[in-house]
Formats: C-alpha cells, structure tokens, sequence
C-alpha cells in the first residue's frame, strides 16, 4: 500500500512541476516546447488508478485548455497524439481525450504537415467508435484538397494504401457521399422550437423526415449526416467548396475504386458551385467509357441516393431510427442521376425501384418540367430495354402513370408527345394490357382531333402502334370498335381519318364486310395519305399460294353486293348522298369507283380466280370462270338471304351488281366500270343483255365520250347487245350506224359507229356461221341465207374500207380493227381479186403500211393483227402465203414489241381456221378451245416454218434474225402439239443456238427461253439428241456465220466493242461447262430458264409466254444438285463479264431460297475458291478473289482456320498477277482477310483464337514480310500489328520467332533510298540521317508489335528467343535492325531482369561484337543496351567485359574502339551506376586515362574525353580525393600507356601523368619514382608527336615534388638525372619541340635551384644570336610570297620569347657562373630591347627583372661598382625605347617596373654611385614622359620613381 501512495506522490509532484513549467512559460514558443514534451505522457497519466492523479491531470488540462484557445499559433505534437491514440493497450479514458487533442491541434499544422498525417488519420480509424471516426474524418476531408498524388497511380506510390482497409474505404465513401450532399451555408439548429423545419429549408413539415420533432435534414440526408459533417466546427461555404473539390481529386487520383466513386462523381456534378460540378463532370465524362452502367452495385447505389430510405412496410423498415433515415435527394441531384440510369439496362430491369423513380419524377412534390421530360425518357428506356418477364408486372403501374399524365398534364406539349408514344411503346410489348380496354383508343382519338398539331404526331404513332393488340377482338368489343372507327372515319381532321384506317385494315379480318365497307367509304377520302392507306389495303391481292387460306382472303361476292345495296339505298336518304348535274348517287365517285372495283374482286374471288391486277386484259383472261359462276348465280342456285329489297326481281346479286355499275356509269362514267358492265352482259348475253335493249341510246352516247377506249367498249356492248334485237329493228340499227359513220361532223361519233359496225358484222357473222353449223347438223342445208342481209353486210364492209385512207388516225385504225373483227369471224364478203376494194388491195394495202415511216404504232399493231385474222375467219383465204411472206419482209430495227405483235399474227395466219383467235373470248378460255370438226383446214405451218429455218435466221441482217428468233418462239410456244413442229425440233434447236451469239441481250434471251420449250417438247430420245448437239455447239463454239452482203449491218448501237467472236456465247458456255460438271448436260435448259434477265418477259407481250412459271419448276428441278452448284454459282456471281455474273445472279437467286446455304456449304465453296484463285484464266481469278472477299464477311470462320495460311499465301501470289484488275480484287480480298483474321486473334475466342495465331504468324513471317512485292509486305506487317494488339497474352509462344522477323523487317522494309543517300551524304548529314532512320524505325509499327509481345515474356520463352536474337544482333543489316536489336535487348532487362540473368553472357557477347561497329548510331545503341545489360548480367561476365574494353582501350590503335571503350563505360556509368562502382578499380583509372585522350582536329574525339570526364567526376569524391583513392591503379595504367608502342597512346599517359602530378600535390615515394622513372624512360629516343606531353609532366612532376627528390631514395631518378635528360631533349632540332623542353627545363632549374646556366646558355645564346636583327631583317624580302613564311615567323618568335624566358628562369644564384655571363646576357637583352617586335620586348623585360632581381652585384657582399656601372649604362640608354614606347602599355608598365627593382635593390646595396649621370639622364628623360601617360597608375609610378631618382641628384 505504501509503494503504492508513494508512486502516487510521486506522479503528483511530476505534475506539480509540469505545472510550474507551464506558469513560467512567457512567450508562445516556450508553451509550445512544454507542451509538445509534456501533453502526451500527461495524458497517459489519465489512466493512473489513484483517483488525485486524474483530478489533477484534469486539473492541468482544464488550465491548459484556456491558454491553447487564446494561442491560436501555438502547435499540439500531433503526430505522437497520433502514435498514443492508435496504440492498443491504451485504456478508453486516455483515447478520448487524446482524440481531443489531435483535433485541437491538427486543423494548427501547416499544409504540408497535415497532407503528410492524412494518412495515418485513415490508419486510426479502424476499429474506433462510430463518432471519433467521425471526428477524424471530418480533419481529413479539408486536406485531402491539398494533397499530391502521383501522376503514375502504381499502387505502391499512392500515398493512401486502401487496398487493404475495406472497411474504412466504405466508412470513409459514405463520410464524402455526405460532405457532397450538404448545401452551402447549411445551419443545424438543434434547439429550435422542435416542430418546425430548420429556415432555409423547403418547409415540408418535418413530420416526412420521420421522426417526431428532429429538425429537417438538408435533401439526401439523414439527420445524423448532417450532424456529422457540421462536427464540432462547422465550414465556411469556401471551406466545404474546397473540401468537395479535394474529394473529387481524391476519386481522380483512383484512391478508391472506380465502381465505388460513380455516385459521388455524379452528386459533385450537381453541385451548385460551378468549380466542383465541372470538376466532377469533366472526370465522368472521361471515364464514361470505363463505367460499367450494368453494374448492378452501382445502379442501386444511384436509386438508393434518389429515393432516399423509403420506409417499407417490412422488418427492416421498422428498425431504421428516425435519425438515420435519409431523405430523397433534390430535383438538382435528380437531374444528375436519371441520365446515368438512361444508360443502364440495368436499371430499366430493377424492380420497385424504376416504378418508384418514374412516378417521382412525373407526380413528386418538387418535380420540375426537365425531370418529367428525364422521367418520360427513362419510360421508353425501360419499355425498349426490360425483357419480357420483367415487364409484364410493370405494365399496368406504368400505364396507369402514363394515363394520369396525359389526363392531368397540360402545360408542354412535347412532354405529352412524349407520354402518348411511350403508351405506343408499351402497347407493343405488352399488347395483353390493352386488348380489354376500347376506352383508351376511344379516349385517343378523341385527343387526335382536339389536341395541338405538335402532340397528333406522337398520338397518332401511339395508335399505330397500339393497332396490333387488338387484332384477335370477337364479338361486342369487335362490334364497339367497328362504331369506334366508323365514327372516327368522318372526323374533319385528316390524322384522325388516317388512323381509323389502319384500325379498320388491320384490326378486322379481310372477309370482314363492315370494315370493307368502312376501308371503301375511307377509298373516297379528298386526302391522298387516306385513301391511299385505303386502297393498298383494298387491294391486297391474296397471295398465289396460299391455296388453303384462299377461302378466307375475301368476303362473298353476294354478301358484299348486298350489304353495298342496303348501305346505297339508306344513303340515298340521308345528307350523305352525292349530286353531280342531274344524277344522285349513294356515294361520291372515288369510293363508287372503288367499291365497284371491289365487288369485281369479290365476283372474281368468289368465281375462284386469284384477282391478280387491275388491268383489263388480265380481268378478260378471266371472264370465260365468272360467266360460269354468274351462270350459277341466276340459275338459281344463289338463295337470296334477304328479300328485303324493293323489287324481287332486283334481288339477284347480279342484278344489283349491274344496276351499281350503270348508275355509276350514267352518274360519272369511267373505263373500269364500263369494262365490268360489259364483262357481266358480255358472259351470259343470252340472260342480261336483253335488259338493255331500251337503253340503246344510253349506249350510244356512251360511243360518243371523248376516250378511246371507253368508245370501244361501248362498241362492243352495242354490238352485244344488238344481237337480242329482230331482224328488222337489227338493219333500221346498222344502217342508222352507216349514216352515222358518213357524217363527218363529229370525229367520235365516226369512230365509235365504225367500231360499232366492226363489232356487230363480226358478232353477226359468227352468230350466222354457227347457226348454219347447228343446221348443217340438222341435214338442212342452206335454208336461211338472206340476200338482203347478205348485201347490207357486203356494204357495210365496203363502206368501213373506205375508211381505210382516211386523213383522220382514229379512223382509219377503227376501220382496220373493224375489218379485223370481220374477218376473224368469217370470210371478208368482197371480191378476190379485181378492181375495187378487194382481198388482195386489202392484204396490200394493209401490208404497205407496216414498214411505213408515216403511221403510228398502233396502226401498225392494228394492221398486223387484222392480216393474221384474215386467214383463221376463212379457210379459203386465196392469198395467205402473199400476207405470211409480206409480214415476214416488214421487218424494222428497234420494233421489238411489234416482232411479238407479227409472231402471233403469223403463227395465227400459218395455222389458218384452227386458231385459237377464232373463238369469242368472252365464253371460251384459250386453254379450252377446240376448233370446230368440219371447218375448212388452210394449215401452212411446214412452209412457214422452213421460210423462217432456212431464211430469216440465217438472214445477214441482225434485225432480222432477231425477228425471226421471236416468231420462231411464238410459234413453238403456240403451237407446240403440231406434228410439224414436232418432227423439226432439232432444225429449230440449231437455229436457236445459232442466235444464241448475238450480241444484243434481247436475241440470246429468246433463243435462251426458245430452247427450253423445244426441250421439253421432245421425248426421251430427243431430249438426248438435243443436249448432246447443244453441249457440242456451246462448247466447240462453232457457229453460223453470217454472210456480210451489201445490207449487213456490221455494227449496230451497243455492238459496237464487242468481240465478233460469238463473246455473247461466253455466258451459255459457262452454262454449259457448268451442267457438263454435274454429269447432267440437261440442266443447261434449266440453267438457261433460270437466266432470265430481260425486261421484255416483264412487259404485256413477253409476260403472255409465261416463263415465269418455266423457270420456278427449273427451278425446282435442280434442287437435288445444289451441293454441286453452289461453289460455281457462288463464284461465278462476281465474274467481271456482266451478262455471265447477271445470269449467275438470276440463277443463283432462283435456286438459293435458304439464307444459311452459303455457312451450309462454307468447306465446299472455300475449296472451289482457293482452287481457282490460281487458274489459268484471268477472269476466274478475279471472281474467286471477289467471291472470297465476300465470303469471309461476317461470317464465323473457326472451321476453317488451317485454310487461313494457304488462303493468305495464294491471295500473296495473286497480289502480284499480271492483270491489274485482278490485283485490284487481291488486294480488297486481302484487306477483308486480315480484318476477319485480327477478329479472330481476339482473347475471348479462346482456343480458337490460339489455333488462328498458330497457323497464321508463320505465313505472315515467312511468305508476307519477306515478300518482294511491297504491297504484300505493308499488308502483312500491318495485319501483324493488329494481331499483336488485339492478341495480347496469346502472343507469348510464338514471341521467339515474330520478334527477330520484325526485327529483320525494320531493314527489309526501309525505302532503299535511305542507303543510296547515305552513300553520298557528308559525315554530319549520314548522322544526322541515321539518327532519324533509327527513330522512324523505333516509333515504326514493327517496333510496336515487338514492343507488344515483350510485355507478355517471360522464362519459358526466353531460352528459345535469346540465341536468335544473339544471332540477329551480330549478323543483323542495317541500321534500323541493329538499333531495333539494342533495343529490345534493353526492354529485356526492364521487363524481365531475373528471368534474363542466365542469358545475359550471351546477350553481351553479341553486343561486343556490335560496338566496333563503323557506323556512330549503331555503336552509340549497342553501348546504350550494353549500358543496361550489364545490371542483370553476372559478376564475372562484367569482369570479362570491362577487362575486354581495357585491353581494347590500350592496345588497338583505331579510334573506332576508343570510342566504343567511351560509349559503353559512360553508359554502365549512366544506367547501372551500382555496377560501375563495384568495378570502380578497373574502370576509373581508365577513365582517367581516356580523360586525357589528345584531341585531333577531328571533334569525335573531344566528345569521348567528355564522356570519360564525366564517368570520372560522377564517380569519384573530387579529382584530387580520385586520384589519392586510385593512386596505384591510376600510376599502373598510365605507366603502362607510357610503354606502349603508340606514340598518341605515350602522350596520353604522359599528360596523365602530369595531371596526376599537379593534382596530387606531392607524390611521395615510392610511386613518384615508379612515376618518374617512367616518365624519364619515356623521353629517350626520337621526337614524336605528343611527346611534349612527358616534358610537361615531368616539369609538374619535379616541381610538385622538389623537396622529396632531394632526398636519395632507392629505385627514384635525382635531380640532376631529370635535368640531364631534360637538356638532352633541348637540344633536339625540332624548333616547337625545342621551346616546350626549354620552358619545361626552366621550371625545373627555378623550382630545384640547380645551377646548370652554362649548359642552357650553350643551347640559347646561338638561339638568340640566330634570329638576330641583322639575320631577322635579311629573310624577309626573299620569300615574301610563301605561306608557311608566317608560321616561320610565328615560331621564330616564340622561340626568342621562351629563349629569354628560360634564361631569366634559370638565372643561378651563383657568383662564379654570374661572373661569367652577366655582361653578356646584358648585352643580349638590351640588343633586343632595341630591335624587337613587342611580344619579344615583353619577354626580354621580363627576363630582365629575373636577371636583376637574382644580380649579385646588387647585394653589398658581391658588389663591383665598375661591372655594375657598365651593366647600368646599357641597361639605362635601351630600356629607356621602351619607356617611351607609345604603342604598348604592357612594355611602359613592364620597363616602370624593371626600373622599380632596379632602384630598390641599389637603395637596399646602397650603390647609388653605380648609376652614372648619364644613366641617370636617361631614365629622368624617360620618366619625366612617362608622367604624362595616359594611364593613371604609370603616370604615379613614374613620378615616385622620378622622384627617388632627384633625391639623389
């Protein structure tokens, strides 16, 4: 107990003295040392037991507190708070008031301090309670502002490590997600009266936020939230705007994960300062493309920040305390957040939460227009997006919303647009939804026609597209929809009218009569967009071959009939009817006029025929079935359903029927109805027509219209209806029409009675010719033959004939087709032959008019269709071969449609009376004719035939055997059962081949079609016969040729070009040779059936041989040899030859129904191709390169991989074909093969994609780069930079082999121009060029494929690639290669060192063998890849190298290893210091050496002593501290450079060594002998260049090191040994050489005090004397003109300068040698004085203060006042020139202070006296000038030295 009390004394008094301390601190500085020391430890005591321990330490703080709050500057020891907060053991009580204090005091630091704590705030968060992370949160958020990121986000740089915290990621993201949310300038008024919502708030009473009486949390936040971003000390707006920006830096710089940050991103873009929300923006925007918007992590992030904690009626819901329960977000943030959800399927798919999102937007209390518009879209989005399952639950919520929107919302028009087509949209997803619902269509409709034009647009798609939910409608619906439309088709606006059509068409089945009735009502719409919706809908032919639905297609024809009837006549009485001039109709002309086309559908349907058009032939092929069915009709069998109608007799469907068409007839007219008036009499004369008989004049003012063919019909009705008539009434009629016919006042009135007489002679003649037949049966022989009938018709006839010539065309075709119609029926009743109008003037007259220029075409038709009646009507017609050869001689160019018109005329006039154009086509269908038994035969078909065979194919004249092939079609085709035809097919074959070589299109397709139908006319063994010939003739090619006679028409129109060797052919030999390779030469007739290409068979006459039907049974045929075909078909339908590629295409069409044939039958039509592509033919090679272009489109190729190399390689050989347009289809095939080939290399294609890789690098390494053929290698490359790029990973097995062949190709591919230029460049320009070659070829494509598969090396690759890149390093051409090698080798060691480490030797060696290497560039790469090799190589692999390059360094003499030894070393130096350093003793001294390296001219050299300056300096602690460290090795090296054979090598050393001398200060033994010894061995023998270097280092040498030398040490050269030799060497001849060792000599004598003037003065004096005045001034004039005369001079003069500079030097302190020469240097320097150039006044002046300031004579002890008066009078009377030297301020200040010392060393010797009164004459003259010198400090120095020297006189 008592320790205990003690320690707690203790722990008082520790206190009690913190507490003075703090009392005693006078300035801030000294509270905040005590502090930063004391307040940890303090607080730690908070965790003492004894309870006066705490209170005290409370005590303190509480003191402690008051003074920090007044010191806002006074800083808290944050970080160790920091340390003790995180420290686990620490009890609560001292945590938390730690904490206090860290938040006291971090908000203090400076900026740099706090970004540096961030960090560790993170740290001490984890595992602390809820509100003390709070509170360290909020100190870091500020900071994070402030804080640097690195540019580079590697993991290990980032300054926040989260990788590891999960869960402080997570508290820390939802802390920022609040700082984002809160408005600015936000106040928390907690005190406020509880009830109400805090101001600045949108006052929705705070009871929303949940609890009761918490005040209202900012939008998007809890209550609790907000608290915790305000904290302790809330922010300023700036601050909080800062801390938002620092959170989005924060997120920038990827500190957490993407997926986590979207939210935030996109809340900060909402934000109200416009710096965050751009900042935010700008960062979403780019990583836009990285977001997954599917993720569903974020997409429920979003919604839950939306929508806020909606409280559910569940568990969870109830557990949410109010204060934690969030808000919705603002419409602000909203706004922000629904585009995201635009973008998500995601989030279309999220159930409630897009219900609740979409009703917020559209109904929320604080929605804004631009959010119901987001809103409105996120509808669509979610009604194009969900799938099926997901939508059906949405359905009604969102209709509902949707109608409550359009019912409620007014305001913007383009949000209801957008409303009505969203309800459009989800009608047609969910069509069940509003199948029960007629109000809403009903309720749209209603908008349709009220709301503005903007919205009807968008109403008017909804209910287009709602249409299609209520197609199946039964009963009551069906019938309210049908009041619905009815109502809504007579609505004013045009929309709506156009809408209620569509209901009616599609929602009704087509039999359904109302909604017919509806459609035809809508066909009589003013408006073309409504009743031409009508009439497509009306008019739908039903499909042919539909057979079992046909039933269905249409409503009865009955029926319809008699619903129109009742509508008609309840119209009659209302409004609705329309007037026109007198007449009433039902309904307005457009929908009679339909509604009659209608019924005639219906008739036609119910007739059972396919209505197929609307033209009126077509209708007429049909009336022979209806006339049956209308037989049927009124015989009874029709039970009326309703007797309703007025008349009984009306009651008969076609009875109503006809009363419709003339009420429309009388009311309106139109050729239609007239047609189908005239049909329904015309089929049943007998029955209807009598009905008209008191209509006679009704019909002939229908004759007397202003149309033509409207006149003709009617004709033709009177004439059918005339024959009812008796006898009597009949002639009062045609004789009326004869009149009428003369009177020419009325030109229509003329026509219609002409064709009015046609047609009723022609009725009447037959009616009479079958009457005689039925008689002649009755064995009653001619009872009835009327004359007076007999002579009407013969003037009748006569007087149509005389129409024939009339002025007027009308008339004159009236009459002609009115003769016609005569003849047709029964022979012509005029005269053979004779005078007047007779047969053979007719035939004439007819027959010139057909080649005529002045008729028109349709006379022309009209004549030859009458010449060909002439012969069926009358068997005994006598000039039937004059007309059949007069049709064929009327041929004309360019009259094709006319050819068809004479075919039929003469096959009809070839065959005579039993043709089919003799029947009435009204009764009897072509197919079902039989000519009568026993009427006359004229039959000349065998004759017609032959004229045709042996004539007119054979014709020299293209036109002609064009025509002739039509007829000779016409006549196959119509008459294919006769015997004649028949027994000729093979002659008719052989002419249809033989036109097959036309050139014109039109004649091939006939004889095309021509020789199918004789085909299929032959039996069996025709047939055989027939193929055999034809495949015989096409394939030989032997052909008819044609006469050219004088009318040959060599070229015509598009002939013009073509080959005249039968090239038409080349298309029906393709055929051929194509059915030949099925074994089946058949096929060549279905293959030519199939071909069909050309437009005639579209037109009316072409359609009338119905090839059509022909060619789908062909068709069908050859299906069983589609695997066969396919191949062919698929290639030849890209030949370059048009007609064969159409007629490939038309058949290739025909026969492939089934998209998937060509994946199907892939292998097969690959083989064909790839066989192909090398044939011999031009144009097939082109079609298979073409075809396979196509081919290898978009379609999955993993079967067919191992193809892709002999693909590519074939492709290659044809890139490079003779015929460009072939090359032209490579190059597109090779383009397409390499994009489908990258598509493959994709990673996701799995083993696929690695097969693909396999197979294709070989050949594109090995057969496309090595190409010769440019193209092909570009190609090839850049396929392989795509496959690089999309193959990643995939790549790494075959890195060994692609990575040398790109390397190669850098070289292969340069343009060869480079070399032929760096042949001829300068030095400077090859450098320069092969820099910039080598940066093309490293930014080049090849190097970014190389640099792709480096990235994915590593061991298991290496050992395969290494030795070839070795091998490619050493043996490699060209620059680019060398350089691409280098560096690849330095990717290596970045990439993958560990790996590289047992390779490396390898790798260096080869690189050796590359930095001799003549060319700069490609040494400087070598020794940069050396540079970093050497990091991942082994030690004694780098001892070998560097040993190398020393032994290089020493021993070779070529510069280029020099400079490979500098480049290298420098690069170890620059790029693997660490190494260097290792090796620091062998590389260092050779730098040292190589920095002394002699300079040439030449600056290469210069560059390589900079090099070694600098791996010097950078590895060494200072020259000196260098030199001292290497002393051994540095003396090693430089000696052994000494001894080397190499005069340049010598020098260099020897300046080393001089380098090393001055540096060092003093060598001390035993290296300076080792130095000297050398050096001085170094100088015996012969001058060499450079050999001044040894002179000099000796000279520093000696001089650095007197004092030692003096000493007499073993193995170290004395002085005098040094000077011997020395002076040895001054006395050698070369006079440059000469001046170095005297000026080194000199230095040696001066610093060594040795006396050896005398041997000096031998060498100098004869110097001196040599370059006399006398000697000097001769030389000149001689050789004036020479150049080297300057450099002489030059060395002349230096050599005098350093003569007396070395004498002055070595001037002795010795009297004996003094004695001897003082008179006569004297004498020496004052001669020059006199008569020298200045440079060597200089030098003898200087000289002269030497020579005084060592004179003895001088000193009193030697004094010898006559010498020195001698010395002193010629001293005095020469240098007084240079005093007075006005050019030359260095000589007057030079001489002044020669004068000085002279003067001072005779005042100090005291002999005046010497100094005679001349002298001194002299030198006062002298000074008294010098004291007027323009230089201040000479003029002061005179005048003193003037006045020293008047003192003594």
């Amino acid at each position: 107990m008592a320790a205990a009390a003690s320690a707690a004394q203790d722990e008082l008094n520790q206190l009690e003295r913190v507490f003075l301390r703090l009392g005693h601190a006078e300035t801030d500085e000294q509270l905040q040392n005590i502090i930063s020391k004391f307040l940890p430890p303090v607080l730690l005591k908070l965790s003492s037991t004894q309870e006066g321990v705490r209170k005290k330490v409370m005590e303190l703080l509480v003191h402690l507190n008051k003074r920090i709050k007044s010191r806002p500057k006074i800083q808290l020891p944050v970080e160790t708070l920091l340390v003790q907060y995180q420290d686990p053991s620490a009890v609560s009580f001292v945590t938390n008031f730690t904490i206090i204090y860290v938040k006291m005091g971090y908000p203090r630091l400076p900026v740099e301090k706090q970004c540096e704590l961030a960090p560790t705030l993170l740290t001490a968060m984890e595992g602390k309670p809820q509100p003390q992370q709070d509170s360290l949160m909020h100190l870091l958020i500020p900071t994070l502002f402030h804080m640097k990121y690195p540019v580079e986000p590697l993991k290990a740089a980032s300054p926040f490590n989260l990788a590891e915290k999960p869960k402080t990621v997570q508290l820390l993201l939802d802390f920022m997600l609040d700082v984002l949310l809160m408005p600015y300038g936000y106040v928390l008024n907690e005190s406020q009266s509880r009830q109400n919502a805090p101001s600045g708030q949108s006052c929705s009473s705070s009871s929303s936020s949940g609890g009761s009486g918490i005040p209202q949390p900012p939008p998007g936040m809890s209550f609790y939230a907000a608290k915790r971003v305000i904290g302790d000390s809330p922010w300023t707006p700036e601050q909080l705007e800062q801390c938002k920006l620092g959170i989005v830096k924060f997120i920038e710089a990827e500190q957490v994960p993407e997926l986590e940050a979207v939210i935030h991103l996109v809340i900060a873009s909402s934000d109200t300062r416009h710096s965050v929300a751009t900042a935010a923006d700008l960062e979403l925007k780019s990583k836009q493309s990285l977001i997954d918007w599917n993720n569903p992590t974020i997409i429920n992030k979003l919604y839950k920040v939306y929508l806020g904690d909606i409280p559910l009626k569940t568990k969870e819901g109830a557990v949410l305390k109010p204060e934690l329960k969030r808000d919705p977000v603002s419409t602000r943030v909203k706004l922000k957040i629904v585009p995201h959800l635009l973008r998500s399927r995601q989030a279309a798919e999220t159930f409630p939460a897009n219900i609740q999102v979409v009703y917020d937007g559209l109904f929320g209390a604080n929605t804004n227009a631009k959010l119901r518009t987001l809103s409105l879209q996120f509808v669509h989005h979610i009604c194009v997006i969900c799938p099926d399952s997901k939508i059906k639950p949405l359905g009604p919520m969102l209709l509902n919303g949707l109608t409550k929107l359009i019912n409620e919302y007014k305001e913007d028009p383009k949000l209801l647009s957008m409303a009505y087509s969203a309800v459009g949209k989800l009608s047609s997803r969910i069509p069940q939804l509003f199948t029960k619902d007629l109000a809403l269509v009903q309720q749209f409709f209603e908008a349709l026609s009220k709301e503005e034009p903007d919205t009807r647009l968008a109403i008017q798609e909804a209910l287009s597209l709602m249409v299609g939910a209520y197609t199946s409608l039964e009963g009551a619906p069906r019938t309210l929809m049908e009041a619905l439309v009815a109502s809504n088709l007579i609505k004013p606006q045009v929309q709506v009218r156009q809408v209620a059509v569509k209901f009616a068409s599609t929602v009704f089945p087509p039999d359904h009569i109302p909604s017919r009735y509806l459609l035809l009502l809508a066909a009589g719409d003013p408006r073309e967009e409504v009743h031409g919706e009508a009439q497509r809908a009306l008019r739908m032919f039903p499909g042919k071959n539909e057979k079992e639905s046909a039933g269905k297609q249409m409503p009865s024809f009955p029926e319809m009939v008699q619903y129109i009837q009742e509508k008609a006549s309840h119209r009659m009485k209302t409004p609705a009817k329309y007037m026109t001039g007198t007449t009433v109709m039902p309904f307005n002309p457009a929908t009679f006029g339909e509604i009659v086309l209608y019924l005639r559908m219906c008739l036609a349907h119910s007739a059972g025929i396919v209505p197929t058009s609307q033209s009126l032939a077509d209708m007429q092929d049909h009336a022979p079935a209806i006339g049956r069915y209308i037989r049927n009709l009124l015989s009874g069998h029709f039970i009326t359903s309703s007797s309703s109608s007025s008349k009984g007799g009306e009651s008969n469907p076609v009875q109503i029927y006809i009363s419709l068409l003339q009420q429309l007839l009388s009311g309106v007219g139109g050729l239609p109805v007239m047609y189908c008036l005239l049909e329904v009499v015309s089929v049943y004369p007998e029955k209807l027509a009598a009905r008209f008989v008191d209509k006679m004049d009704w019909i002939k003012s229908l004759m007397n219209t202003n149309k033509e063919e409207m006149r003709e019909l009617a004709a033709l009705f009177y004439s059918v209806v005339l024959m009812t008539v008796s006898e009597n009434e009949f002639k009062t009629s045609v004789q009326q029409l004869i009149k009428t016919a003369k009177d020419n006042h009325n030109l229509e009135m003329q026509h219609g009675s002409l064709m009015a007489l046609g047609f009723t002679v022609g009725r009447y003649l037959s009616k009479r010719k079958a009457r005689m037949v039925e008689m002649h049966d009755l064995e009653q022989p001619d009872t009835i033959v009327v004359p007076e009938q007999d002579q009407l018709i013969k003037s009748t006839t006569v007087t149509i004939g005389s129409f024939l010539d009339s002025t007027s065309p009308l008339l004159a075709i009236a009459a002609c087709t009115a003769l016609g119609e005569i003849g047709r029926n029964a022979p012509l009743p005029i005269p053979n032959e004779g005078t007047g109008f007779t047969k053979l003037h007719l035939v004439e007259s007819l027959l010139a008019r057909i080649p005529s220029g002045k008729e028109t075409n349709k006379m022309k038709e009209r004549a030859i269709q009458t010449l060909g009646y002439f012969p069926v009507g009358d068997g005994d017609f006598p000039h039937q071969k004059l007309l059949l050869q007069g049709l064929m001689d009327s041929v004309e160019a360019k009259q094709i449609e006319l050819q068809f018109t004479v075919g039929e005329a003469i096959t009809s006039a070839a065959i005579g009376t039993s043709s089919v154009a003799a029947r009435d086509a009204w009764m009897v269908a072509e197919e079902e004719y039989t000519p009568p038994a026993d009427v006359k035969v004229n039959d000349v078909v065998p004759w017609v035939l032959d004229l045709i065979l042996n004539k007119h194919i054979v014709s020299p004249n293209p036109h002609i055997r064009q025509a002739a092939c039509i007829w000779l079609l016409s006549l196959v085709k119509k008459l294919s059962t006769h015997k004649e035809i028949k027994s000729h097919l093979k002659e008719i074959q052989s002419a249809f081949v033989s036109v097959l070589s036309e050139s014109d299109e039109l004649s091939q397709d006939v004889a095309s079609k021509g020789l199918g139908l004789v085909y299929e006319l032959g039996s069996e063994q025709d047939q055989q016969e027939l193929v055999t010939t034809l495949v015989d003739t096409l394939m030989t090619g032997k052909r008819v040729r044609h006469e050219v006679t004088g009318d040959s028409v060599v070229f015509q129109g598009s002939g013009l070009g073509k080959t005249p060797d039968g090239q038409g052919l080349s298309t029906y030999q393709e055929l051929c040779s194509l059915a030949s390779d099925l074994n089946q030469p058949d096929l060549v007739y279905k293959f030519m059936n199939l071909a069909n290409h050309h437009a005639m068979w579209n037109s009316r006459k072409g359609a009338a041989f119905g090839f059509n039907v022909i060619a789908t049974k062909a068709g069908e045929q050859l299906a069983p040899f589609l695997p066969q075909l396919l191949p062919r078909l698929y290639r030849y339908q890209f030949d370059p030859n048009i007609g064969i590629r159409q007629a490939m295409t038309s058949i290739w069409n025909a026969l492939v129904t089934d998209k998937s044939a060509v994946d199907k039958y892939m292998k097969e039509i690959l083989d064909d191709l790839i066989n192909n592509l090398t044939s011999n033919m031009w144009r097939i090679r082109e079609s298979s390169c073409l075809a396979l272009n196509d081919l290898l489109r978009g379609r999955p190729l993993d079967d067919i991989i191992d193809k892709l190399p002999e693909i590519w390689e074939t492709l290659f050989r044809v890139q490079d074909d003779i015929k460009e347009s072939v090359r032209k289809a490579a190059e597109l095939a090779l383009k397409t093969l390499s994009k489908v080939c990258v598509k493959m290399c994709d990673p996701s294609k799995g083993a696929a994609g690695q097969r693909t890789i396999a197979v294709l690098l070989p050949c594109l390494l090995d057969k496309g780069m090595m190409s010769t053929v440019t193209e092909v290698r570009t190609l090839s490359i850049n396929t392989l930079v795509k496959i690089s790029k999309s193959a990643g990973a995939m790549l790494k097995p075959h890195a060994p082999k692609l990575i040398p062949a790109l390397l190669e190709s850098l070289s292969v591919l340069e343009p060869q121009v480079f070399n032929y230029l760096s042949l001829r460049a300068t030095d400077q320009e090859k450098a320069a060029m092969d820099y910039a070659r080598l940066s093309a070829a490293k930014s080049s494509l090849m190097m970014e494929t190389i640099n792709m598969c480096l990235q994915y090396l590593d061991v298991s690759v290496l050992g395969e690639l290494v030795p070839r890149l070795c091998e490619l390093t050493r043996s490699g051409v060209g620059i680019a290669t060398k350089g691409g090698c280098a560096s690849v080798i330095v990717s290596l060691t970045t990439q993958c060192p560990q790996d590289l480490i047992p390779y490396s030797g390898k790798l260096m060696s080869a690189l050796l063998s590359g930095l001799t290497d003549r060319n700069n560039v490609v040494q400087k790469a070598f020794a940069f890849a050396m540079g970093h090799l050497v990091r991942t190589s082994r030690d004694s692999s780098t001892d070998k190298l560097l040993q190398k390059l020393n032994n290089w360094y020493m021993e070779k003499e070529e510069q280029v290893y020099k400079t490979a030894c500098a480049l290298t070393v420098h690069a170890i130096g620059r790029y693997s210091p660490d190494v260097l350093k290792n090796q620091a003793k062998l590389v260092l001294p050779l730098a040292f050496l190589g920095m002394h390296e002699v300079p040439e001219e030449e600056k290469g050299e210069k560059e390589d002593g900079n090099r070694w300056t600098e791996v010097w300096q950078e590895n060494v602690p200072g020259t000196y501290g260098g030199i001292r460290l290497y002393m051994e090795e540095l003396i090693n090296i430089t000696q052994k450079a000494l001894q080397s054979q190499s005069w340049k090598m010598k020098a260099q050393g020897a300046s080393a060594m001089a380098s090393i001398a001055k540096q060092s200060g003093s060598l001390v033994p035993p290296h300076l002998g080792m130095v000297l010894s050398a050096l001085v061995q170094g100088l015996s023998g012969r001058t060499w260049t450079g050999k001044e270097e040894l002179l000099k280092a000796i000279a520093s040498v000696v001089c650095a090191c007197s004092a030692e030398l003096h000493k007499a040490v073993p193995n170290q050269p004395s002085v005098s040994d040094v000077l011997q030799a020395m002076l040895k060497e001054c006395r050698k001849e070369n006079l440059g050489y000469k001046i170095v060792a005297l000026r080194c000599t000199a230095d040696v004598l001066k610093t060594t005090q040795e006396n050896r003037f005398q041997e000096l003065a031998e060498i100098i004096f004869p110097m001196i004397k040599k370059n006399s005045p006398e000697t000097m001034g001769a030389s000149p004039s001689q050789n004036d003109d020479e150049d080297e005369n300057e450099n002489e001079k030059e060395l002349q003069m230096d050599s005098l300068i350093c003569a007396f500079e070395s004498l002055g030097k070595a001037w002795p302190r010795n009297a004996e040698t003094q004695r001897c020469y003082r008179q006569e240097l004297c004498k020496l320097m004052c001669e020059r004085l006199k008569l020298s150039y200045w440079k060597v006044q200089l030098g003898v002046l200087q000289a002269m203060k030497a020579y005084f300031q060592g004179l003895m004579l001088l000193e009193a002890e030697h004094a010898d006042p006559e010498a020195l008066t001698a010395i002193l009078l010629e001293t005095c009377s020469s240098i007084t020139h240079s005093l007075e030297n006005k050019s030359y301020t260095s000589i007057r200040t030079e001489a002044l202070s020669v004068i000085e010392v002279l003067l001072t060393k005779l005042e100090e010797s005291k002999q005046w006296e010497s100094l005679n009164a001349d002298s001194r004459e002299l030198l006062l003259g002298s000074l008294t000038a010098l004291t007027l010198d323009s230089r201040p400090e000479l003029q002061e120095k005179a005048s003193l030295l003037k006045k020293t020297l008047e003192k003594l006189d």
